[in-house]
């Protein structure tokens, strides 16, 4: 077989190739979740009529686990607020660190597929 004819049998296969062009593939839209993490309360002693019970959890990192596997983490602004993206699943959120160690930190929540889950979580500090 001479050089056409091999060009020509490369030239038939690729075109009738049934891959797409990456530029006609639609870029997937991302998951994940964001939101804002507030912690209550966030003082000690009896929570008062005229302030706050709750404030932002922030510059706080949270691990990301599917079952037992840690996926990923992410540490709150200063406001409590967080963007991770991350594949369709089920997670559980939780803090790993000594301030976990009294209160409650665990979270769950469904990624769905090409969406954002918005979230708005208060962890509990123990405080009492």
């Amino acid at each position: 077989m001479n050089r056409t004819h091999c060009l020509l049998i490369a030239a038939v296969l690729v075109s009738s190739s049934p891959l797409k062009s990456f530029a006609d593939s639609p870029t997937p839209a991302p998951s994940g979740i964001e939101g804002v993490i507030s912690v209550s309360p966030n003082r000690p002693g009896p929570i008062r009529k005229d302030g706050p019970s709750k404030g932002p959890a922030g510059n706080i990192e949270f691990v990301v686990k599917k079952g037992e596997v840690r996926m990923a983490s992410f540490t709150t602004d200063a406001e409590g607020r967080f963007r991770i993206l991350l594949v369709p699943g089920h997670y559980i959120v939780t803090r790993e660190d000594a301030g976990a160690a009294i209160g409650h930190w665990r979270f769950e929540v469904d990624v769905l597929a090409g969406e954002i889950a918005h979230v708005k979580w208060t962890g509990d500090s123990g405080m009492r």
